[in-house]
Parts: structure tokens; C-alpha cells; sequence
């Protein structure tokens, strides 16, 4: 999966949590993952998909960011389709001969698709060997992002009880987790929780005085940077581009009370880095994949913690330093109480209210924002000072004279490498970010390399990259380092950009039962018959707990037959790797998943014994 993720994406090393994702999928395990955006809740299903037999499924809320999405993947190697209402039929029936045929791994659907009984009909025609359900929020009633469509997905069980599904999403409180587990039937799968800490992210929030004038400072101090502006009204959204465009800062509203062409425009040319800045209802962001916007304003108060969370999130995807900022009037929280009196359903009015009051109680704050936020999605935060907001460390009001400590790479270079993108992607008709990121454009400017083994050591230019737009970037370099005198600099492993320290995790109630009967010394069969699991969800426990260095004496586990212990112990020599997926294809289908899980358990075990 390394290799993989090398070649297709230019990645060296997994983001905490993907490995145990990605070896849960490939393993047949259904899961809820929770992820902040940016976390890279994508290459969950993505790199899985390279590897199963079959075709993986996802379900996308939204069509307008499917072609998008489909781009990227197909740039970096990887085929992948959309079906939706944006095709005409001969296009649909070219996707779908091309799915039939096996010529696609991963096909994009909108949820309400599900609802026709000619697209459940074509699925079941298919093999099908993953469900991704990107957003998963959108299926709970409880969530800040409720979508009725996304209740078909509950077909999904009947229609193919044995395919594994990955609910995803990077917005979910307690509430909201349990009503995706219930929906989708992923009661006998894994939860995967990382840290929803955006370290790259400022939170500030300030009083909704001159606040127009504030926001042209703001922007006028990072020109040519993404901004998204969040606004309470449709009206709000197209005053604010119109004052923005008067001020010589080019923006453009976008909204639901636009066609879905204008809207479909609006948002091509903001991702082509035509538009720099979009005034926006919520309507606006939802499974956006630009990752340099570097600024997120809210000029009015949002619907609820879940929802400035999810909008902030669409900051600094590639891990680069991006402000958040939220001008706050109390006066705001009664436009929302209109809205609110005027609901019918008392269980819905109360749910609002009460989603209203935190979104306040975070405006008001004396300590820190970060800590707040992760409070409020269950996650302990102990340290005393965040560093990244306005309460932890107070700014001085930005001023358009002061865009900042110079920085560490080549700025006329990397200008010079996003006119080379810039010319790139309009030839392929795709977005910037999908030739390269911001934060490969930086570090070339930063190392300068000026060979093809030298630009492979560069975060995020894999193989089929390297191909297709290496040679490109590297003119550009070279030109650039000979008429400046300028050597290549020594590139370290762009897994030193990457790294973070492992997240433990506490084990859950479910976990210590399991702990409990082991003690008694049952095995792990025996265990799975008394808790009516399945023996695989036994051994994840009993993996968990030796982890932890949790787990009591396991000597009373024995594998029934020496000679398939044995030549499970060598498939994963011969792989190097404990991973399941690539010992079962090493032994061939005389060998199931929980047989080598099992094994697995045991030799890990022996040597922590």
C-alpha cells in the first residue's frame, strides 16, 4: 500500500489512522470514520479500491465537485468514473459498460440516484466489493447538514448484504455517530476516531464593528490567496462580492437561489483560481477538494458548532498556516431566532435552539477556541495554551501594509511554477490543485531540484506525475536556478513534512468485556459465541488491547492446525508486511480473514510475551 501511495499520490508515509482504515476495508470490515477535513478521509477508500477485486462505490452529496474529484484521480493514475444527472444518456451508458467490463475501480454517485430502480438494478449487475458513503452527517436528522436523499442508503443492506461500508465524515457529535451506526446497520463495525485538532488553523473571532472594512484589510493583506466568506442571506452573499468587486478585490456570490449552471460556474472558476474569493450561503463547500484556501471568514453567526467547524475546515487542506475569523454581534443571534419561532416541529425548534446557544457560547469565550471545539466533538484537550487563537495569542488588527516574515522558499520561483500549472491545467481542463498543490509548488521552490530523481523526492509528485508534468516544473527550475546561480538543495524525506506522533486511543466499554472473558481464558471463538459477534470484531478487541499493552495471558489460544499456522507465519514473511489483504492473496481463497487474523494475533502475542 506504500508503493501505491508513492505512485499514485507521491506520498511517502499514511496520516495517522489511514493504515488501520485502509487494512479494515481491504479485510471486509464495515466502519464510521471520523476525520477532520484535510485529515484524508479519501485515501480510505481510495487506495482499497487499487486493491480489491472488484468496483468501489461513493456515495457524494453533491454532483458539481464529482468531475473534480474523478480529474484528480484520473491524473494520478487511477480510473475512476461519475454517474449523475449531468451526463447525457449515451454517457451514462458508456460509464456504466466501462463499469460492467471492470475498466473503472471507483464510481462516483449522487444519493438520489439510489432511489431508481433502473441504477439498484445496474449495481446489482456489478461486483461491487466497497460502499463509501462520503458525508455520512447528511444522513442523520440530528446532524447540522440533514439530507433526505441520503436515507436511501439504507437499501444498500438489503441490496448487498456482504459488501463492507466506510461511512465518512469530518462533522459528527455522539448523537450524530450513533444515527449513522443505526442507518446504515454498522453496528458490528469499527469506529475509527483521529484527532480532529487542524493545528494549521487560527480561530479568531471579533465584534461586528466596520466589519465590511475589516474584511477588505484582511483580504488586501494575502492577495491572490482563496478566501471563502461565509453570509446569513442569499442578499448578503451577492452585497458583499458586489462591495468586494467595487474595492478592486474580484469575487463572486455563489448560493441556492442560483441555477445550478450559474452556481456550476461559479464554482469551476473559484477551483481554476479565476475567482480568488466566493461570498457564500452554507450551500457553498461541501466536499470542496481546493486545498489552499487560505482564509475562512463568517460575517454572520453560523447555524451551529457543527457547521462553523465543517465551513473552517475548508481551510488549509495542504497543511499550510490559514485564518479563520467570525465577526460576532448578539444582534445576529436574533436573525436566527425568526427563523427558529417560526418552526413547527417543538423537537426541532429545541434541537436549533439548543445548537444556537453553543455556536454563541463559543463567540463568548475567555479561553481558548481550540479547546472548545474539541471538547464539543468529545476529544480531551489538556494543554494550557493553543498558540493558534485570538484568546492563546492575540494579534495586532492586520493592516494591508504589514503579507509577513519572509518566507522559507523562493517566492518569485513559485510564482514562476504557478504560471506553469496555471498553463497545465487550463490545456487539461482540470483544476491547479490537481497538477500540484501549493505545498509541492513550495517545496520545489524551496530545494530546487533540477533532475527527475531529485523531483520524485518531492511531496505529492508521484509516478504518474512525474510523467506527465515533471519535465514541465522542471525547465521552470532549471531556467530559474541557472540565472540566479542557484544549486539543488539536499531534499529530505518528505515524510519529515508528514509525521505526527501515533494517537492512542482509550479502549472502549465493548473492548473491556471482550478483555474480561479472555481473562476467564476463553478463546476467541468462544468469546465471539457469548457477545453474538462476529469472531473477527473479537479479534480487532483482543489486536486493541495487546496494542495497548492491555492484554492478559494468551496462552490458552491455539491455532487447530500447526501446518496452516505455519504457512500463514511465512505469507507474511513473504510480504513483509502483517497486513491481511496481501497474506490472503499470497494463500489464495483456501484462507479466510479471520483464519489469518487469528494467526496474526497469536505471533504478536508470542512476541509480546
Amino acid at each position: 500500500m506504500l508503493n501505491l501511495l508513492k505512485k499514485h499520490f507521491g506520498y511517502e508515509e499514511f496520516r495517522p489512522l489511514q493504515t488501520e482504515v485502509i487494512e479494515h476495508a481491504l479485510s471486509g470490515g464495515d466502519a464510521l470514520v471520523l476525520m477532520p477535513t484535510g485529515g484524508g478521509k479519501s485515501l480510505c477508500y481510495q487506495l482499497p479500491a487499487m486493491k480489491l477485486p472488484g468496483l468501489t462505490i461513493v456515495i457524494s452529496p453533491l454532483i458539481a465537485l464529482m468531475k473534480d474529484q474523478v480529474d484528480a484521480l484520473r491524473a494520478n493514475g487511477i480510473p475512476a468514473a461519475f454517474l449523475n444527472s449531468s451526463l447525457s444518456f449515451q454517457d451514462i451508458e458508456s460509464v456504466e459498460s466501462e463499469a460492467k467490463r471492470g475498466a473503472i475501480k471507483l464510481l462516483y454517485l449522487a444519493p438520489e440516484r439510489l432511489a431508481n430502480p433502473a441504477t439498484r438494478r445496474f449495481l446489482q449487475e456489478l461486483t461491487v466489493s466497497l460502499f463509501a458513503i462520503d458525508e455520512a452527517h447528511c444522513i442523520s436528522e440530528w446532524g447540522h447538514d440533514f439530507r433526505p436523499d441520503y436515507r436511501n442508503l439504507c437499501l444498500l443492506r438489503g441490496l448487498f448484504p456482504q459488501t463492507p461500508v466506510l461511512a465518512l465524515t469530518a462533522t459528527a457529535n455522539a448523537r450524530v455517530r450513533d444515527d449513522i451506526i443505526t442507518q446504515l446497520g454498522l453496528q458490528s463495525g469499527r469506529v475509527f476516531q483521529s484527532s480532529f485538532n487542524r493545528s494549521n488553523l487560527n480561530y479568531r473571532v471579533v465584534p461586528k464593528k466596520r466589519a465590511f472594512e475589516r474584511l477588505v484589510r484582511e483580504l488586501k493583506a494575502r492577495p491572490d490567496a482563496s478566501a471563502i466568506i461565509y453570509c446569513f442571506s442569499r442578499k448578503g452573499a451577492e452585497k458583499t462580492a458586489a462591495n468586494l468587486s467595487a474595492n478592486g478585490i474580484k469575487a463572486a456570490a455563489y448560493h441556492a437561489g442560483m441555477s445550478a449552471i450559474q452556481r456550476t460556474r461559479v464554482q469551476e472558476r473559484f477551483i481554476r483560481d479565476e475567482v480568488p474569493v466566493i461570498t457564500a450561503t452554507i450551500a457553498f463547500g461541501m466536499g470542496i477538494d481546493k486545498p489552499d484556501v487560505r482564509l475562512v471568514v463568517h460575517l454572520d453567526l453560523p447555524k451551529s458548532v457543527e457547521g462553523y467547524y465543517q465551513e473552517t475546515g475548508r481551510a488549509g487542506r495542504d497543511g499550510l498556516p490559514s485564518e479563520c475569523l467570525l465577526f460576532f454581534s448578539i444582534g445576529d443571534r436574533f436573525k436566527h431566532e425568526l427563523f427558529i419561532r417560526e418552526m413547527e416541529d417543538l423537537d426541532e425548534r429545541q434541537n436549533v435552539r439548543r445548537k444556537l446557544n453553543e455556536i454563541v457560547s463559543y463567540c463568548n469565550l475567555t479561553s481558548c477556541r481550540r479547546k472548545y471545539l474539541l471538547n464539543y466533538f468529545g476529544e480531551a484537550w489538556n494543554q494550557q495554551n493553543c498558540g493558534c487563537c485570538d484568546i492563546c495569542a492575540p494579534q495586532p488588527e492586520v493592516r494591508i501594509a504589514e503579507q509577513t516574515a519572509a518566507p522559507d522558499f523562493d517566492r518569485e520561483l513559485f510564482e514562476k511554477l504557478r504560471v506553469v500549472r496555471r498553463r497545465l491545467s487550463d490545456a487539461r481542463h482540470v483544476p491547479p490543485y490537481v497538477i500540484f498543490g501549493d505545498r509541492t509548488l513550495q517545496d520545489m521552490a524551496r530545494y530546487f531540484p533540477q533532475l527527475q530523481e531529485s523531483m520524485a523526492k518531492i511531496f505529492g509528485v508521484g509516478k504518474e506525475k512525474l510523467v506527465h508534468y515533471g519535465g514541465e516544473f522542471l525547465k521552470e527550475i532549471q531556467s530559474h536556478a541557472q540565472a540566479k546561480q542557484i544549486k539543488e538543495r539536499e531534499i529530505p524525506s518528505s515524510s519529515a513534512h508528514t509525521r505526527s506522533p501515533k494517537v492512542r486511543r482509550a479502549m472502549s466499554n465493548t473492548v473491556r468485556f471482550t478483555i474480561q472473558l479472555f481473562a476467564d481464558k476463553r478463546t476467541p471463538k468462544q468469546i465471539a459465541a457469548v457477545r453474538r459477534l462476529a469472531e473477527g470484531t473479537i479479534l480487532q478487541h483482543l489486536e486493541q488491547a495487546l496494542s495497548l499493552g492491555k492484554l492478559p495471558d494468551a496462552a490458552h489460544v491455539v491455532f487447530s492446525s500447526p501446518e496452516r499456522f505455519d504457512r500463514i507465519a511465512q505469507a507474511f514473511k513473504k510480504t513483509g508486511t502483517t497486513m491481511l489483504a496481501p497474506a490472503q492473496a499470497q494463500l489464495g481463497p483456501a484462507y479466510g480473514y479471520d483464519e489469518i487474523r487469528l494467526a496474526r494475533f497469536i505471533l504478536k502475542a508470542r512476541e509480546q510475551a
